[in-house]
Order: C-alpha cells, then sequence, then structure tokens
C-alpha cells in the first residue's frame, strides 16, 4: 500500500460587483465614502461606485468629469453649483448623455454615444459644488457627483 497524498485544485472565488437595478440603487442613501476621480479631482459617492462597478461605467464618470471645466458650465451661474446629468440609452443601444441646471432649464450639454453596453435604460446623476479639506485641514472647494437619492 503507497500513501500517496492527494491533491486538489481550489480555485478562488471570483467576488463579482452585484447586478445594477434599479432596486441596487434604491438602496443608497447619503454616502459612508467618499471617492476621488483620479484624473479630475472630482468626488464621488458610494452610490456612483456602485454604478460604475455593476455597471461597467467608470466611462460615465469619466465623461463627466470631463464637461466640468467646460464653458457651457463654468459660464452659467446655476450650473457652476448644481448639474442635473442623465443618461438615456435607446432601444439600438446608442444613447444621450445630457445635462442641465433644473429640471425645466434647457439642456446645456448633450453628448450623442454611439454605442453602450450600459444595463440601465435611464439613470440620472447630480454634480453639487461643495467643500472638501486638504491635508492642512482647510476647506477646498470641489464637485461631488451622487445619485439623486444620496443628496
Amino acid at each position: 500500500m503507497t500513501n500517496q497524498a492527494k491533491t486538489t485544485s481550489i480555485e478562488p472565488a471570483r467576488q463579482t460587483a452585484p447586478a445594477l437595478t434599479a432596486e441596487s440603487l434604491a438602496h443608497f442613501h447619503g454616502s459612508e465614502n467618499f471617492h476621488r476621480h483620479q484624473l479630475s479631482g472630482m468626488i464621488y459617492t458610494d452610490g456612483v461606485k456602485h454604478v460604475a462597478e455593476a455597471g461597467q461605467a467608470y466611462w460615465l464618470i469619466d465623461a463627466i468629469a470631463s464637461y466640468q471645466r467646460d464653458r457651457r458650465l463654468t459660464g452659467n451661474e446655476m450650473l457652476r453649483d448644481y448639474q442635473i446629468w442623465q443618461l438615456k440609452v435607446n432601444a439600438d443601444k446608442s444613447a444621450a448623455l445630457t445635462c442641465k441646471a433644473d429640471t425645466n432649464e434647457p439642456y446645456a450639454i448633450t453628448q450623442e454615444i454611439e454605442f453602450t453596453d450600459f444595463p440601465l435604460s435611464a439613470i440620472k446623476l447630480t454634480v453639487d459644488r461643495g467643500s472638501t479639506y486638504n491635508a492642512a485641514g482647510r476647506a477646498v472647494p470641489c464637485m461631488t457627483l451622487m445619485l439623486p437619492s444620496e443628496r
């Protein structure tokens, strides 16, 4: 009788982000953590991070951040302080990303997107002007991207 060691291969469990659904977004109220967009310095919330991870949509944060220095936003007093962003996905998987200052205001930004695999037919995000604190403890103005329910 030989004594042979039996080996088994155990694959590590793969961690996947929960699915992005309207129901999963309903659980976000406020934010425990704030995350900094690496290229722009814009801050975003846990809910937006969930959208980016579960919807594979970090590109959406990038797109919104890329407009923050656009004259259409910086030149409009209302849009400097508050922005409503909406992504609407069409049946053919094209989409439109829009920005306006308030519900009844005209769009200041409209970006046509040729193709997206974003899992929701629409999502609304807001950008608010606020403050964060630097290492010296001084308040520094910043823009925060969030879900409407996190406001």
